[in-house]
């Protein structure tokens, strides 16, 4: 029975993915800065721990109460919606110790036992922003498009452990609250000269499209990157990434 290691699972794709792979028989150990009970159905192989991936400590502490994992999956971030101007040099840190620092720690603190046995999957999930970035969200893309760059070095690194490593790159989520958090985020402080821009923005994010991804479909990428040794190593997931991923081969 495989063991699977998810963060970021108090909601959207974390959730989704936790929820997933207790369907198909596997052993899900789901990390929440703040668990909750009853989000996830009851079950002999779930385990809630709480996790604050910008924390060492309790990333330790996770990582020792888990004991052996098969797969690590890293979902937990955070978003940022701002005008550069209008961005605090203390909220961009807070954005790459979570996004970014928190995923090379988390993986960081799994990698002694891959190592040793051979084996063992670690999935980054990050966002199609990285593939084609739009305006507002210039500290949220970088932050996840160093997690890519990461991703594919550490894959290079890690192939003669028989280790393997995959990026997951969902599109936009209307149905998860991500979207919402980080409009929270930015405090409505949009600077002076950017208001414009800004309701263009907001405008298309409240446009209704069929192309979009759903919780489901990165919970699916997720699996196919945790089970499937040949996939590629960037998989979109939704419909609007996948567009996304063939626009940007073509550019």
């Amino acid at each position: 029975m495989n063991t699977i290691l998810v963060t970021g699972c108090s909601s959207g794709f974390g959730l989704e993915t936790a929820r997933y792979l207790l369907d198909r028989n596997w052993t899900v150990i789901a990390t929440m800065r703040a668990p909750r009970e009853g989000v996830l159905p009851r079950s002999d192989r779930l385990r809630i721990l709480p996790l604050d991936i910008a924390d060492a400590d309790s990333i330790a502490r996770a990582v020792d109460a888990a004991g052996p994992i098969d797969v690590l999956v890293n979902n937990a971030g955070v978003g940022l919606l701002n005008a550069l101007e209008g961005v605090s040099m203390s909220m961009a840190r807070e954005v790459f110790e979570t996004n970014t620092l928190g995923t090379i720690a988390m993986t960081k603190a799994v990698l002694p036992q891959f190592r040793e046995r051979r084996s063992g999957v670690v999935v980054n999930v990050t966002s199609s922003v990285t593939l084609r970035p739009p305006p507002l969200l210039s500290v949220y893309t970088a932050s996840k498009a160093a997690v890519n760059a990461f991703t594919e070095s550490l894959a290079l690194e890690l192939e003669q452990f028989g280790v393997r490593v995959r990026l997951v790159i969902p599109g936009r989520a209307p149905d998860t609250s991500f979207g919402d958090n980080a409009r929270a985020r930015m405090g409505m402080n949009i600077p002076e000269g950017h208001a414009e821009l800004a309701a263009q923005v907001f405008a298309r994010f409240q446009q209704s499209t069929e192309q979009v991804t759903r919780a489901q479909d990165v919970a699916e990428a997720v699996w196919r990157a945790a089970t499937d040794p040949s996939c590629p190593m960037r998989l979109p997931a939704g419909a609007d990434a996948v567009a996304e991923a063939e626009a940007a081969k073509r550019a």
